[in-house]
């Protein structure tokens, strides 16, 4: 499961706005990430072709399974460490940026490290 950064953003986004709208087009990713269509469909399609989403006649963008794991596995990555951020009295949107960024680093082990801690410690790491 080794795919690029922008990939894993495409699909942890396509997930966050599937619990957010029910729904997810092409449109909808270009709004959220601020990126012209013309390259959120490049990335539908690179996206498409290794087997990541479907999309449907309606232009419905939906994950596979593999999508999917991905997708979650960067959305709790994301999650924690934002709300570990902030709990170290990080501002939210810093917290949020840094975390984007992190999430794609970190290693399998730091990261159970620091789930383990924050789940320890109470800091609070359910899905928003």
């Amino acid at each position: 499961m080794n795919i690029h950064e922008s990939a894993e953003n495409y699909l942890e986004t396509i997930l966050i706005l599937h619990k957010r709208k029910g729904y997810v087009r092409s449109i909808d990713i270009a709004t959220e990430l601020s990126f012209s269509k013309p390259s959120v469909s490049v990335a539908m399609k690179n996206l498409r072709t290794n087997g990541y989403i479907e999309v449907d006649d309606g232009g419905h963008i939906t994950l596979t399974e593999k999508g999917l794991e991905i997708a979650e596995k960067m959305y709790e990555r994301h999650t924690l460490l934002s709300n570990l951020l902030v709990a170290l009295g990080v501002q939210p949107e810093v917290a949020a940026e840094d975390a984007c960024r992190i999430e794609h680093v970190i290693s399998v082990e730091t990261f159970e490290a620091l789930k383990a801690h924050a789940a320890k410690v109470g800091a609070e790491i359910s899905e928003k």
